[in-house]
């Protein structure tokens, strides 16, 4: 085998098993997520935003069923003075009551996008990745009362997030 080879065969099987959720300690999810009552349009309120995210304010995320186990995913928000989109797909994971995805932007990357707190009748969602550096909470208004917010934090505290780094939403777009 040509070192090359070899070099890079370490590199891909290293990262897999870094980037595997089962390197962080258990993140508990919601016990079952009804996906007819989850998909339409989502407002972020509030998140742990990764580098794309930088800059995006009025952010939403709308899912639609594709087939059995997938949805689609088109992601939104303004960026100056327009916007900026990503589409892809969620894959449920089997097995999970539809609590954990593997959400696709680009193929072949995959990430985790595990549901960690739902309200009963689905006006709020949280969503989180085993390694606690990225979470969303979403609404089906593009506002949340002060109560429930705290109440989402105090949870998501609880799960290991660092809560001092969650940065609001602006929503005052047209």
């Amino acid at each position: 085998m040509n070192v090359t080879v070899f070099c890079l065969s370490v590199f891909l099987f290293a990262g897999c098993s870094i980037f595997s959720s089962n390197n962080y300690a258990p993140l508990e999810t919601v016990p079952s997520v009804d996906v007819k009552k989850y998909i339409g349009k989502w407002y972020e309120i509030a998140s742990l935003p990764f580098s794309r995210q930088e800059g995006c304010s009025c952010t939403t995320a709308e899912y639609d069923i594709l087939d059995d186990g997938v949805l689609s995913v088109t992601n939104r928000c303004k960026k100056g003075d327009g916007f900026d989109q990503a589409v892809g797909k969620a894959f449920v994971i089997e097995g999970t009551n539809n609590t954990k995805l593997k959400v696709q932007f680009f193929w072949p990357f995959k990430g985790d996008y595990w549901v960690i707190d739902l309200a009963e009748d689905y006006s709020y969602a949280v969503v989180g990745m085993p390694s606690r550096k990225y979470c969303w909470i979403l609404s089906r208004t593009k506002t949340m009362s002060d109560e429930t917010y705290a109440g989402i934090l105090e949870r998501v505290k609880a799960k290991g997030f660092d809560i001092t780094r969650f940065n609001k939403t602006a929503h005052d777009c047209q």
